[in-house]
């Protein structure tokens, strides 16, 4: 089989890049992070990414996973602060696995448009991701159905205009699991954004009390129970990995420039020896996550076209998010040794790297939680979906 991007995605990387080299500098960064705007209505405006995998029926571009893990890719290489990530790394993500045909139709075009953004919210306080750590109970309600409980770490769920939530009934049994529309502003919603590591990205945590939702705001696809919803969100963790590769990359990048600038007796310090072997393990890792990155990208193509099983897609994403996130944990911890003393300080970058490839290791699921579902895949086959 051969990975090599086509024409079209080298074109969409080039573009991405002298884009973000703009949009999201050093500068605009740390702007966005002092709450001074961020580059959200750019992307709408002069990219149309929030469309990126949103089918043309629907008025979007009609990409694929591919084409998604390459803008997250480098996204993740700029750090780029905006809700790319959370309306189109998994909340169309979720749509596209958990909404019907009418309902994608319905509320899709909308996103397509840069007229609405997204959160998806299923982790409660404490929880370790997955099922297990479902914060949101649903019942019979007025109005179709009621919800309460806690979310915790949305990722841009303070600012989201509409919020994607997973929960369970009262049996808490895996098929009883469903997604659910909710409006920000609905009675009940509570949102508070809480401080992070990462401040290149908002986290919120979201208390649910009697929250009536309707009929129609129950996501089609979801009534088939965990394993669809799983599937939604893999295709989210994907996104995520691409951005940690991006992470990953730059890091790598940022060591090597300030290795070749920063002299000691007489010589650059890149030319030690010693730090050529970490600037090989870094390069190593990055071309490890990379190819794990794009095969699972390849995979959930491959699932949205019924030629790959939801419990290869889930795999495959777990591969990719384990060797991204560790990828972008480690080159950043590197970076910021070969930066010496000056990396810890604010007025480099790496430090930013750092945090960033910390806090996103532990979204979405932690290596050491992803690397035991592989395990769980290897010894229980498909059984491990559920």
């Amino acid at each position: 089989m051969d990975f090599r991007f086509t024409d079209e995605q080298v074109m969409i990387r080039d573009t991405a890049r002298a884009f973000l080299a703009d949009a999201s500098d050093s500068a605009a960064v740390r702007a966005a992070m002092a709450g001074q705007g961020d580059a959200w209505a750019r992307v709408t405006g002069e990219m149309g990414w929030q469309a990126l995998t949103i089918p043309e029926s629907c008025e979007g571009l009609g990409l694929g996973w591919v084409e998604l893990a390459i803008v997250h890719e480098a996204a993740g290489e700029t750090l780029l602060v905006s809700p790319l990530f959370a309306t189109l790394g998994t909340g169309v993500s979720l749509l596209r696995a958990c909404a019907g045909e009418q309902q994608q139709a319905d509320w899709l075009p909308g996103i397509a448009a840069g007229e609405a953004t997204l959160g998806v919210g299923m982790q409660g306080p404490g929880k370790d991701w997955g099922l297990r750590g479902c914060g949101v109970r649903y019942r019979p309600g007025d109005a179709g159905y009621e919800l309460r409980g806690e979310l915790a770490s949305v990722v841009d769920g303070a600012i989201a205009d509409t919020l994607l939530v997973v929960a369970l009934d009262e049996t808490e049994s895996p098929e009883s699991a469903r997604v659910f529309r909710v409006a920000a502003d609905a009675q009940g919603v509570t949102r508070r954004q809480t401080p992070g590591l990462d401040q290149t990205r908002d986290l919120a945590h979201l208390q649910l009390s009697e929250v009536q939702v309707a009929e129609d705001d129950l996501l089609d696809g979801s009534r088939a129970g965990w394993p669809a919803i799983q599937a939604g969100l893999d295709l989210g963790v994907i996104a995520l990995a691409a951005e940690l590769l991006g992470t990953a990359q730059r890091s790598l990048d940022l060591a090597v420039t300030y290795t070749l600038e920063r002299e000691q007796f007489g010589r650059p310090v890149a030319g030690f020896q010693a730090l050529k072997h970490k600037a090989a393990d870094m390069m190593l890792r990055c071309e490890c996550a990379r190819s794990a990155v794009y095969y699972a990208a390849c995979t959930a193509d491959a699932f949205l076209e019924g030629q790959a099983s939801a419990a290869q897609l889930a795999e495959a994403a777990s591969i990719a998010k384990a060797s991204a996130g560790d990828a972008a944990f480690e080159n950043a911890g590197e970076a910021l040794q070969m930066h010496g003393g000056v990396g810890f300080t604010w007025e480099y970058d790496i430090h930013l790297y750092f945090k960033r490839a910390r806090a996103g290791r532990a979204q979405w699921g932690s290596s050491d939680w992803h690397r035991e579902r592989i395990a769980e895949f290897i010894l229980d086959g498909d059984e491990a979906m559920s």
